[in-house]
């Protein structure tokens, strides 16, 4: 990718900037980005584009080869010189790694928006039993020929990749899907190239489609939405590589919404008044994201009078739980990821979780419930479609003139970021405002989003009236 790009790109979840390499530095970003998704390390430059005078190649040579000392394992670094006769900046690539990485002082990082941070706890246990399975994605899938891709879908990837680049694509077709993962050496389709571009992935993985109930009850059956026929309004089954699956799980719900929403006996708030948006961002995270070597349950799709309720298998990935899913991304089949985002679905990857926040509170709906369950290995959203009534004057007796103030920013404003409180509250400590913030969270009222300098707050229900 061009410095042009790049700077454009800005420091992020996979871009740095590092004028000055230092050893300790780098070794930190390597291990960060390698544990997360990967990504790119420009040394010798600025984040606006200009070079640091006082470096030369030789330095990030160093710098490198020492920062590499000090990873255990040590980690893979691409080295990409620029075209200019000093070669700087440069750009080292750093791939996701198959393994977990740790520096010699014993810390773990990963990349978390634009910073690098230490996993701790359970979430080093999650991030480490996480790298252990992401092979799965390139075995080869047992019995399968290259005559079990579909070409028609091969053939919409490559132009996908096409358009997607600066440059045309020269590999030959079988280089391309070696590269991606899709297949191995020998033309042997891997478990990820048969979900991408199978002619019949249920073939080979049964349990890998979507079943979509409209329940008449509203409680869950019994056993469950794969049987008790007489509880269902609807039921359908779907099949075939990932992106069809997506654009059928789609046109089922819309179709669906939009029959209901046409019923005489419909009421405002009741089945049909969910944001759309919303519920593609869910479906394309389920299908995405979910556990694919466990192999016994399908992604559900159950919509009831109240709620429609996703369940994906498998908890979720690396160290993501529920109560940092909005700051935190990691990708358990990132090969997956890539595909369906050469087929649009996924644009703008690690986003999800924030559109469908903020379009549900717009709506005045709630903000949806991420659960993963205690009992069985499954990941749900659901969303709730009766509007909230949370008038400002059921909050006045409850808080301080400032947080009434920042609550009637929010709702002119629809958001309102810790600088933007201080403006309005100037005579106040930062301390103060943060405190006023934590507990306006802590109590449910304002959602917050984002991570950082980056972070603002929503109403979690948006008041009406």
């Amino acid at each position: 990718m061009s410095l042009t790009r790049l700077m454009r790109s800005g420091p992020g979840q996979t871009l740095e900037f590092v004028p000055t390499p230092e050893s300790q530095l780098l070794a930190e970003m390597l291990v960060a980005l390698a544990n997360a998704d990967g990504g790119t390390i420009v040394a010798g430059a600025f984040a606006n584009g200009s070079l640091n005078p006082d470096v030369m190649v030789e330095d990030i040579e160093s710098a490198l080869l020492s920062a590499q000392n000090l990873c255990r394992p040590p980690v893979s670094v691409e080295w990409r010189p620029s075209g200019a006769d000093s070669g700087l900046p440069v750009q080292l690539i750093v791939p996701r790694s198959p393994d977990f990485h740790s520096l010699t002082d014993g810390r773990s990082l990963i990349r978390s928006g634009r910073t690098n941070r230490p996993l701790v706890g359970e979430e080093l246990l999650r991030a480490a039993l996480s790298k252990r399975s992401e092979v799965f994605e390139i075995e080869p899938q047992l019995g399968a020929t290259r005559e079990d891709l579909d070409q028609v879908m091969v053939d919409e990837y490559i132009r996908g990749g096409k358009k997607s680049r600066h440059r045309p694509i020269v590999d030959s077709e079988d280089e391309i899907l070696q590269e991606i993962g899709a297949i191995t050496a020998d033309g042997t389709p891997t478990k990820a190239g048969i979900l991408l571009f199978g002619r019949n992935p249920q073939k080979f993985m049964p349990k890998s489609g979507i079943v979509f109930v409209r329940l008449s009850e509203s409680d869950d059956p019994p056993s469950g939405p794969e049987s008790s026929p007489e509880l269902y309004k609807r039921r359908v089954e779907l099949a075939g590589p990932i992106p069809r699956l997506i654009g059928s799980a789609i046109e089922v719900l819309e179709i669906q919404l939009s029959a209901e929403k046409l019923d005489e006996n419909m009421q405002r708030g009741q089945v049909g008044s969910y944001p759309f948006p919303a519920l593609r961002e869910a479906v394309v995270n389920a299908v995405i994201h979910r556990d694919y070597q466990l192999s016994g349950r399908r992604i559900e799709i159950r919509m009831y009078d109240d709620k429609l309720v996703i369940v994906s298998p498998g908890k979720l990935p690396g160290w993501v739980t529920p109560a940092n899913l909005v700051d935190e991304q990691y990708s358990r089949n990132p090969r997956i990821v890539d595909g369906v985002m050469r087929w649009g679905y996924n644009e703008d990857l690690g986003s999800g979780i924030d559109r469908m926040i903020k379009v549900m509170t717009e709506a005045g709906l709630p903000s949806p419930k991420f659960t993963e369950s205690p009992s069985s290995p499954t990941f749900s959203v659901t969303f709730f479609n009766r509007l909230e009534r949370s008038p400002m004057f059921e909050w006045e007796g409850s808080m301080n003139e400032r947080q009434l103030k920042a609550l009637t920013y929010v709702q002119e404003y629809e958001r309102i970021t810790n600088r933007e409180y201080r403006e309005l509250c100037p005579h106040v400590s930062g301390e103060t405002i943060r405190l006023d913030l934590v507990d306006l969270v802590s109590r449910g009222i304002l959602l917050k989003i984002g991570d950082k300098r980056g972070t603002y707050y929503i109403f979690k229900a948006k008041p009406q009236g």
